[in-house]
């Protein structure tokens, strides 16, 4: 079967700010882009509605698409009870601000699930994770959770406990493969319902990465493409 995906690259890998690694993503053959929107030029406190409508009509006019922002917070994801009502608020502005430039999808690490149901940790996650899931849904969007940090069927376990699907999931196979240990194939399978973005590292080029990032990236979309195609 002949796969669809069109390939993205996160622009931050360039090094060289949003607008010039925009220039560069379309330079090397990318399709879309993924783009962090934590803090500096992508924080959503610092764009105003002018700056944001500029982005998205730079980003049209070269052709790409955003696949996803990354709203990937620094700590411990949503694991202390404490500190999540910040980290809650500025995770819906980050869906805000995608949706505004015209993305359904914020990617974000959440913290490893615990295997204790009753615990404090796992407590504090699922609610957080409810809050913003009924968030998204409300806006046709999702906060997806990236593969890796736990076995796919615990992930699963612990999104079927939440009431919408608002997170899903971020699917990483190489994340599973080297953290794990898990089947990606098998990932697929199980987390199927949830999987609304995807990210692909080529571990081989990835091990290698020399002094020019852009040539780097260019020969992973290449060689990605070519598997695609």
């Amino acid at each position: 079967m002949k796969l669809t995906n069109k390939i993205g690259v996160i622009v931050d890998s360039f090094g060289v700010g949003v607008m010039e690694g925009l220039k560069k993503a379309k330079e090397v053959g990318a399709e879309g882009v993924q783009i962090y929107a934590v803090s500096g030029e992508m924080d959503p406190a610092a764009l105003t509605p002018a700056k944001r409508k500029e982005l998205r009509s730079y980003i049209d006019g070269l052709g790409l698409e955003i696949s996803a922002l990354c709203g990937d917070l620094a700590g411990h994801g949503f694991q202390d009870a404490e500190a999540n009502p910040a980290k809650i608020e500025k995770s819906k502005r980050i869906l805000d601000l995608a949706v505004e430039l015209g993305t359904s999808v914020v990617t974000t690490h959440i913290g490893i699930v615990p295997d204790d149901r009753n615990g404090r940790i796992y407590h504090a996650m699922q609610e957080a994770c409810e809050e913003l899931g009924i968030y998204a849904k409300s806006m046709n969007a999702y906060f997806a959770i990236e593969t890796g940090p736990e076995p796919a069927a615990h992930l699963k376990s612990f999104l079927d406990t939440l009431s919408t699907n608002g997170v899903s999931v971020n699917f990483d196979p190489a994340n599973m493969v080297m953290v794990t240990g898990d089947d990606p194939v098998e990932g697929v399978k199980l987390l199927k319902d949830y999987l609304v973005h995807t990210h692909v590292k080529v571990l081989t080029i990835e091990r290698e990465v020399g002094d020019n990032p852009a040539e780097d990236i260019r020969k992973a979309v290449e060689f990605i493409r070519a598997y695609r195609d």
